[in-house]
């Protein structure tokens, strides 16, 4: 599955940033030789349009938009356009578990089971409890079966499709929006025993908690648990206590709650667009935001990090942030490796070996990437609306994140 598979090949070295009360000549010199090299980057024609920012405990330090939200229209991407961000969004249902048991609604520690209408066992150990903290864990035993590509993503109403794909070679499929069922419909029949999608080897032989499997289904039960908990739709919550008082205008988990005339088209190669397409377990990968938005979003973590987040209080800030997992929870732990987000992880918020903090994502036309550098408290962000469908657009898109790093250092001063 792309969004699993980019996770583990992304570089996010984070370099030492401070920013003065005002922009002098030379920070303003610095912008602008950023931008420069971005946008050379970008007119080497391996994405249509990508979004970057750079950002600190104090505020945005750096945010740009490049090329085009849609090449046909010649809309150009910039900060306040808006697209999915795939798996980033795994952080925002992190952030919503933890303010539910601020409110008092749950417990990480419950069992699902306690406010699920349907069972969820792993059928190799039923009588082992699964909880929520399996879940915002990866630990749970759950993992993504055959029908989470083939039922998952549906077409967005009243668009013409024609000539534009709607199969992919992982068995990925785009079905009509009529086809599609509810979040809750989709898990009772991939997880229970009588539903249609179920496969027992959708669990692993392992017990829950016991091994670290990186389940998209998994969160997006997570999320369905706050639903339930906090007897409220999961995007009002999140609307309610996270981008609401973030003041996160142009965000939110349905083509409904954005503006559309902002969203980009998205594109599987520069010269192939894509169909609008949605999610059915939009909560592990279906947030809608944009750059500017994002930076608000990131600037939240950082201070949260740091003991001055607005979100959540410090101590839930402390558990979204501490490493939850041992080495024994891991099978393939490569401990050297600099491109994988998964040498630990906190309440759905990943570590590297490194000990940068944040997030991938990867879905079809969408490239994220969202990472914070604790000790320096210097974040950055990239959107792409383009796959990575070549080694050399791969090695581009690298290169615009290494060269954010490289600006950190001069912007901040």
């Amino acid at each position: 599955m792309f969004r699993i598979i980019f996770a583990l090949t992304l570089c996010f070295a984070c370099g030492i940033a401070t920013r003065g009360a005002a922009q002098p000549a030379q920070h303003r010199a610095a912008q602008d030789s950023l931008t420069a090299d971005l946008e050379a980057l970008r007119s080497q024609g391996h994405f249509n349009g990508f979004g970057a920012a750079i950002v600190s405990r104090q505020g945005i330090l750096y945010q740009h938009g490049f090329g085009f939200a849609d090449v046909q229209a010649r809309k150009v991407y910039d900060v306040h356009t808006v697209q999915s961000i795939a798996s980033v969004s795994k952080t925002v249902v992190g952030m919503a578990l933890l303010k539910a048991q601020e409110l008092g609604q749950l417990n990480l520690d419950d069992p699902i089971n306690k406010y699920l209408p349907f069972k969820v066992v792993n059928p190799n150990f039923p009588e082992v409890p699964i909880t929520l903290r399996h879940l915002a864990t990866h630990t749970s035993s759950i993992r993504d079966n055959d029908f989470y590509l083939s039922k998952n993503y549906y077409l967005k109403p009243g668009q013409n499709v024609a000539g534009m794909p709607l199969a992919f070679e992982d068995e990925q499929t785009f079905i009509p929006a009529d086809s599609a069922v509810s979040l809750p419909v989709f898990l009772q029949n991939v997880l229970t025993p009588a539903g249609k999608w179920y496969q027992p080897k959708g669990f692993l032989t392992r017990r829950p908690g016991e091994l670290y499997e990186y389940s998209n289904v998994g969160t997006a039960l997570a999320a369905y648990v706050v639903e339930l908990a906090s007897k409220q739709p999961f995007s009002d919550f999140t609307a309610q206590y996270i981008t609401g008082p973030l003041r996160m205008k142009d965000s939110g988990w349905r083509f409904a709650d954005i503006a559309f005339s902002r969203y980009s088209r998205l594109y599987k190669s520069p010269t192939v667009p894509l169909p609008y397409y949605g999610l059915t377990t939009y909560p592990d990968g279906g947030f809608i935001t944009s750059v500017a938005d994002l930076s608000k979003y990131l600037r939240e973590l950082i201070r949260g990090y740091q003991g001055q987040g607005t979100v959540l209080r410090p101590a839930s800030y402390r558990e979204l942030f501490r490493p939850q997992l041992a080495a024994s929870n891991f099978e393939e732990r490569n401990e050297r490796n600099p491109y994988s987000e998964s040498y630990n992880v906190g309440i759905l918020m990943g570590f590297g070996y490194t000990g940068y903090i944040g997030h991938t994502g990867g879905d079809p036309g969408v490239v994220a990437l969202l990472f914070f550098d604790p000790k320096s408290g210097i974040g950055r962000l990239l959107l792409l609306n383009t796959s990575l469908s070549t080694k050399a657009g791969e090695a581009t898109m690298y290169k615009i994140w290494n060269t954010l790093e490289k600006y950190q250092h001069r912007i901040g001063r």
